[in-house]
């Protein structure tokens, strides 16, 4: 399997979200912050099966891995909403990681 990339994911949430566009909140800065609080949703989501299950049952059990993965998937595509409602490119993206990545590789 290859990588999954920013753009691969941001362009399957576009879809989706043109299928339910009369049924969703529009992609847009004014929704950004619904869509970031979903995702927090999502998160708890992801923290209640690690919290109930413990670490190492989440990332052993297969179905249980099949849940946490599942939710993952959730907050990626919250995530990308956000990036969507802020016009937020992958490669925008991909310069403040790398800035911030090469900021903490020198922080300690």
């Amino acid at each position: 399997m290859t990588d999954f990339s920013i753009n691969e994911m941001l362009d399957m949430q576009k879809r989706l979200q043109d299928k339910y566009k009369d049924q969703w909140e529009k992609i847009s800065p004014e929704t950004g912050k619904n869509k970031l609080l979903w995702m927090i949703s999502e998160i708890g989501e992801v923290i209640d099966i690690i919290k109930k299950h413990g670490d190492l049952k989440a990332s052993t059990d297969v179905e249980l891995r099949k849940d946490l993965v599942e939710e993952m998937a959730d907050v990626l595509m919250f995530y990308n909403d956000v990036m969507l409602c802020y016009g937020i490119s992958a490669d925008e993206l991909k310069q403040a990681y790398t800035a911030k990545f090469e900021k903490n590789m020198t922080r300690w």
